[in-house]
C-alpha cells in the first residue's frame, strides 16, 4: 500500500503542521513558513523540526485472541512465529493470519539491516523474496512507503549497514524504526538537523534540503519541496533523472572527493548526465539554490557538505551516526504497551478497511524485535489498523509503527535446512509487489557442526506410486549445511522398494519407515502406504467437464485418508472404464477420441477396489464475436473523469488481423471507476443458455479488474468477473462460468470492462490497455431425463407395485435395528438404476445417473459419490439377495420415500 505523494493525495490529509524551508537571504538560517496555496500568512525563524501529533478518540475493542498455531526456527537468534488472531468484527467472528519473525537482538549471531532494491540501489525496486535471497538474508519482510508515480525511493530515512543512504522528508508523524550500533531498538519521529547545509569554498552556505529525496508537497501548504531547494544524490541513486517532475528546472553540480568537478550546461537541460560516483555526489538545485550555485561554485573548487539526522525530540541524545540501521514507515501505533494515538491520519492507507498489513517494534526488555505480517484468512482480507495495534500489543510489541501495508505486505523466511527462501504470508493481490526497500534478518553465525537431518517428500503413498526424497542437513546455529558436505545413507522397511539414489516406490500397503543418516545426525520418516480401507474419499474432476473429440481433458484425482491428509494422485494409479465414449486416460488427462452415448458419459476410476465416478456432458463451443468478421462498431463509456479510447483495432499482433482495444485512464476519476468497451451498441444477444463465457485478452499488468456485463431476460444486469487481477502480459484466454448468476436466459453481453474499486486503488495502475479478440460460449447437451418410476413394498411382504402392477420378489423387505432393509438389485433397477456386482469383493455397485454407490457384504462401510459413509446396519446377504438400508438408497440417489405406518408399506418414487 505505497503512500502516494501526490496533489490528490495530499490534499486529503492537509489537517497536519507544516515544515517549509527556505534558504534566508545572505544568512544561511531556516526560515519555517505556513505558507497556503493562495496567501503567505507567516514568517518566522525556526532551529527545530516541531513534534505534531494527530489525536483520536480512540474506540471500544472487541474481544480477541491470540493463537500461536507454530514456530520454525530460522536462524540462531530469529524465529518464524505463525498466529491465528481471532476477533469479532461488525458483530461476526473474524480470523487473521499474523506471522511474526522474532529476532533476538541480545543473539551475537544475528542482525536486522535495510535491503534496498536492487543492487542496494534505490529506483530500482524488487520484491521482498528477491532483495532477501540477493542480499543472502534468512527472513524479511517489506518496508517504507514510496510514491507509486515517481521515481521509487523511500519517504523516510534510511540507514543501511551504518552507512545514511536517505534523510527523513519535512513531513510530520512519519515514524522511524531503527537499531543503534549497540544492539538498541528505537522507534521515534526522526529529522534532518535543520543545520545542514553545503558550504562553498568562499564560505558561502545554503541549505541542505535532504538526500536521495523525490519531490514532494509540503504540508498543509502544497509547496513543491524542490522549489528553491538544494538536494544531494549519491550513488545509490540509481538513474540519472532526480526529481525531475517538470515543477522546477534543475542546475546539477559533480562533486568527487569534496572538488567540483563539473557543473551541468543548458545544453544538458541542467542535468549531470551521469549516476553520482561512489567518492562523491550530485547536488541538485532550483530557483534561488540554483543562484547560490552560480554565484559561489566554480568547477575545481572544494566544497563541504555538512548534515545530520537525529530524533526531533532532542531530549534523545542521538544521531544518525549511531544506528547500524534505520527505516522509515508511517504512523506509530503502539506506545508503552498501549494502543497509540496516531501521527498522521490512517485514512490515506484505509486504515478503517481490512487490508493486510505490515508493523515493526520492539519488546518492553528491548530485547526482541517484531516483524509482522496480518493478512488474509478465510472470509477476513486483513485487519483494519486499530484492529493492527491489538494485535501488535498481543504479540508483546511495547513500542511499534507502521509499514507499508495492501498489496506490499510480504513476508519471505527460510525454512529450517534450505538455502532457498519463500514467502510466507498470503499476498493480498495474489503476487509479489515491487518495493523499494525492506527490512533483512541475518545470520553471523560461523559454520557449525551437522545438529539435524531433514527428510523432506510425502508422507503418504499410494500403490504403484514412485517419490523422491530428499534430505537437508542443518547445523548447530540452524544454518543450512551444504549437500556436498553431507553423504546421506538411505535405507527402507520392505513396503518401499528403493529405485534411485533418493527414489522410492511403495510396493505394498502398510506402514514403511525410511531412515536417512550423515556423519553423526540420523532422521527416520514413517510413510503410509494407503490402500482402499484407509481413504475417506476418492474424487476425480474434470475439467472442463464437457467431452469433444479430439480434445483433452484435464483430470483431478484427489484422495483424502482417515487421517485428513489430502493428496493429489497421478491418474495412472487408478484403473480407468469409459462409459458412453471411447479415450485414454494419461497423466496428462483424458484424451477423447469418439461419443458414443451422449447421454450416458461416465468416467470410473478404481484404486485397490475403491470406486470413485464423474459424469461427463457432450458439449460444444460455438464463436460469439470473431472481431475479424465484426459488422457492428465498439464505443467507449466510463464513469465520472474517467478518460479513453474503444475501438476496433486493425495491428496484426495477434492471430486475428483486427479485435477489440481498450485504453483508459483513471486519473482524474473518483470512486469506483470504470472504463467499458460496449458491444453492438448493447445488442449482443447471445443464443441459448450458455454455460461459460471464454475469449482471448491481451493484459496490461495493472491489477486492476475485468470485467463483462450481460443484462438477463428479466432485464437485470449481471456482472461476470473474468479477472479479478489483470497480473499479466501478453495474450492468454480467461474462461469465466456463467451459471453460478442464475441469469434468466436469453442474456445480452453488452459490455467488456476495467474497473477499479475505490478501496485500494493505489495498489492498481491508473492507466492502461487491454486488447480482448474471439469472444466464445460453451453450451452442454442437454441430458434425458431419469425414469420416473413408483415402487411399493410392504415390510415382510413378497407382493411388489411397480407403476401400480403387481409382482412378486423372492425376498421380501424386512427390519434389523430399527432400518428397513429392501433388495438392491430389484428397487434399484425398478427404479431405472443399474446393479451391478463383484463376486470376488463381494461388493455391489450402482448407477443412477450422475451418482454411484458402492455396497459390500457384512459391512456398515459403503461408497456415495467416492465418498466413505457409514450406515446404522450392515448391506447383508439374505435368500441370495443383497439388502441394503433403505434410508442410504434414498438419501443419495435422490427418491421420494412415502411411509405408511397402518400397512407398513414403502413407496418410492
Amino acid at each position: 500500500m505505497q503512500y502516494d505523494h501526490n496533489k490528490t493525495s495530499m490534499a486529503r490529509v492537509r489537517n497536519w503542521g507544516v515544515i517549509l524551508q527556505q534558504k534566508a537571504a545572505q544568512t544561511g538560517a531556516f526560515i519555517r513558513s505556513r505558507i497556503s496555496r493562495y496567501s503567505k500568512l507567516s514568517l518566522a525563524l525556526a532551529v527545530a523540526l516541531p513534534v505534531v501529533s494527530y489525536t483520536q478518540s480512540l474506540p471500544a475493542y472487541a474481544e480477541s485472541k491470540l493463537q500461536l498455531q507454530s514456530e520454525d526456527i530460522l536462524t540462531s537468534g530469529a524465529i518464524l512465529k505463525n498466529y491465528m488472531w481471532n476477533t469479532e468484527r461488525s458483530g461476526k467472528s473474524v480470523s487473521v493470519q499474523a506471522k511474526v519473525i522474532q529476532v533476538d537482538l541480545q543473539n551475537p549471531y544475528v542482525k536486522l539491516d535495510v535491503m534496498t532494491g536492487t543492487g542496494g540501489q534505490f529506483t530500482k525496486k524488487q520484491t521482498v523474496l528477491g532483495m532477501a535471497s540477493e542480499t543472502g538474508a534468512v527472513g524479511g519482510v517489506n518496508g517504507d512507503y514510496y510514491n507509486t508515480q515517481y521515481e521509487g525511493v523511500p519517504v523516510g530515512p534510511q540507514v543501511a549497514n551504518g552507512q545514511l543512504m536517505a534523510t527523513p522528508p519535512y513531513l510530520p508523524g512519519f515514524y522511524t524504526f531503527g537499531i543503534t550500533q549497540d544492539r538498541k531498538p528505537m522507534v521515534e519521529l526522526f529529522t534532518l538537523d535543520t543545520e545542514s547545509k553545503i558550504i562553498a569554498k568562499d564560505g558561502a552556505s545554503y541549505t541542505l534540503g535532504g538526500i536521495n529525496k523525490t519531490a514532494y508537497w509540503y504540508e498543509p501548504s502544497g509547496v513543491h519541496s524542490m522549489i528553491d531547494g538544494l538536494y544531494m544524490y549519491t550513488s545509490a541513486w540509481a538513474q540519472i533523472s532526480r526529481a525531475n517532475d517538470g515543477v522546477t528546472g534543475p542546475l546539477e553540480v559533480l562533486v568527487v572527493n569534496n572538488v567540483v568537478k563539473e557543473i551541468a550546461t543548458s545544453a544538458t537541460n541542467g542535468v549531470i548526465q551521469q549516476i553520482a560516483p561512489a567518492d562523491g555526489y550530485i547536488l541538485r538545485s532550483s530557483g534561488k539554490a540554483a543562484d547560490f550555485i552560480r554565484e559561489h561554485v566554480k568547477v575545481g573548487d572544494p566544497i563541504r557538505a555538512e548534515y545530520n539526522v537525529y530524533p526531533a525530540d532532542r531530549s534523545i541524545q542521538v544521531d544518525y551516526k549511531q544506528f547500524q540501521m534505520m527505516i522509515g514507515g508511517h504512523t506509530i501505533l503502539v506506545d508503552e504497551g498501549k494502543p497509540s494515538s496516531f501521527s498522521r491520519s490512517i485514512n490515506d492507507v484505509s486504515g478503517y478497511a481490512a487490508r493486510s498489513r505490515t508493523a515493526v517494534g520492539y519488546s518492553q526488555d528491548q530485547r526482541y524485535v517484531y516483524l509482522v505480517t496480518a493478512d488474509l484468512s478465510g472470509e477476513s482480507k486483513g485487519v483494519t489498523i486499530p484492529e493492527l495495534q491489538q494485535l501488535l500489543i498481543q504479540i508483546g510489541m511495547w513500542k511499534g509503527m507502521n509499514l507499508d501495508g495492501g498489496g506490499s505486505t510480504q513476508m519471505v523466511a527460510r525454512p529450517l535446512g534450505e538455502t532457498g527462501l519463500q514467502v510466507v504470508n498470503s499476498l493480498e493481490t495474489g503476487s509479489q509487489r515491487k518495493v523499494v526497500n525492506g527490512l533483512g534478518v541475518y545470520s553471523l553465525a560461523p559454520k557449525g557442526q551437522v545438529k539435524g537431518l531433514k527428510v523432506e517428500g510425502p508422507e503418504v503413498l499410494f500403490v504403484g506410486e514412485k517419490a523422491a526424497y530428499s534430505v537437508k542437513g542443518y547445523d548447530e546455529f540452524y544454518n543450512p549445511v551444504a549437500s556436498g558436505d553431507m553423504k546421506p545413507q538411505w535405507s527402507v522397511t520392505p513396503e518401499l522398494t528403493q529405485t534411485a539414489e533418493n527414489t522410492f516406490m511403495a510396493a505394498k500397503k502398510g506402514t514403511a519407515t525410511l531412515t536417512v543418516q550423515a556423519d553423526q545426525a540420523k532422521e527416520s520418516r514413517q510413510i503410509q502406504v494407503v490402500g482402499s480401507e484407509e481413504l475417506a474419499s476418492l474424487k476425480a474432476t474434470a475439467n472442463p467437464p464437457v467431452l469433444r473429440p479430439g480434445e483433452t481433458v484435464a483430470l483431478k484425482i484427489t484422495a483424502t485418508t482417515k487421517s485428513g491428509a489430502t493428496r493429489t494422485l497421478s491418474p495412472s494409479l487408478l484403473t480407468w472404464e469409459l462409459r458412453g465414449f471411447q479415450g485414454t486416460v494419461t497423466d496428462e488427462g483424458l484424451k477423447v477420441q469418439q461419443i458414443q452415448d451422449p447421454q450416458g458419459c461416465l468416467l470410473i476410476g478404481t484404486y485397490d477396489g475403491y470406486k470413485t465416478m464423474t459424469a461427463l456432458s457432450v458439449g460444444e463451443t460455438k464463436i460469439f464475436a470473431d472481431f475479424e468478421k465484426l459488422t457492428y462498431p465498439i464505443s467507449f463509456e466510463s464513469t465520472d473523469g474517467v478518460t479513453g479510447i474503444a475501438k476496433l483495432s486493425a495491428k496484426q499482433t495477434y492471430q486475428n488481423g483486427y479485435f477489440g482495444h481498450l485504453e483508459y485512464d483513471f486519473t482524474n476519476g473518483s470512486g469506483t471507476k470504470a472504463a467499458y468497451a460496449v458491444l453492438a451498441n448493447k445488442t449482443a444477444a447471445v443464443p441459448g443458455e450458455p454455460q461459460a463465457i471464454q475469449l482471448e485478452v491481451s493484459g496490461d499488468e495493472s491489477l486492476n479488474w475485468l470485467r463483462a456485463e450481460f443484462i438477463d431476460g428479466d432485464g437485470d444486469i449481471n456482472r461476470v468477473d473474468l479477472a479479478k487481477n489483470i497480473n499479466w502480459k501478453g495474450w492468454k484466454t480467461i474462461t469465466a462460468d456463467l451459471t453460478s448468476h442464475h441469469m434468466t436466459y436469453p442474456v445480452t453481453l453488452t459490455r467488456i470492462y476495467v474497473a477499479s474499486v475505490e478501496e485500494g486503488q493505489d495498489e492498481r495502475n491508473l492507466t492502461g490497455v487491454i486488447d480482448f479478440d474471439t469472444i466464445r460460449f460453451q453450451y452442454k447437451n442437454e441430458t434425458a431425463p431419469l425414469p420416473r418410476n413408483q415402487v411399493a413394498l410392504t415390510i415382510d411382504k413378497r407382493n411388489v407395485q411397480v407403476n401400480g402392477k403387481n409382482q412378486t420378489i423372492d425376498q421380501e423387505p424386512y427390519i434389523v435395528d430399527g432400518n428397513t432393509l429392501v433388495p438392491l438389485r430389484f428397487v434399484t433397477e425398478a427404479l431405472g438404476g443399474l446393479v451391478e456386482w463383484d463376486a470376488a469383493q463381494n461388493k455391489a455397485t450402482i448407477i443412477r445417473g450422475q451418482n454411484m454407490m458402492v455396497f459390500q457384504l457384512g459391512q456398515k462401510d459403503y461408497l456415495a459419490d467416492g465418498v466413505r459413509k457409514t450406515a446404522e446396519v450392515a448391506a447383508e446377504l439374505k435368500n441370495e439377495r443383497t439388502m441394503v438400508p433403505l434410508r442410504v438408497l434414498t438419501e443419495y440417489l435422490g427418491w421420494k420415500v412415502t411411509w405408511d405406518q397402518n400397512t407398513r408399506t414403502v413407496v418410492l418414487e
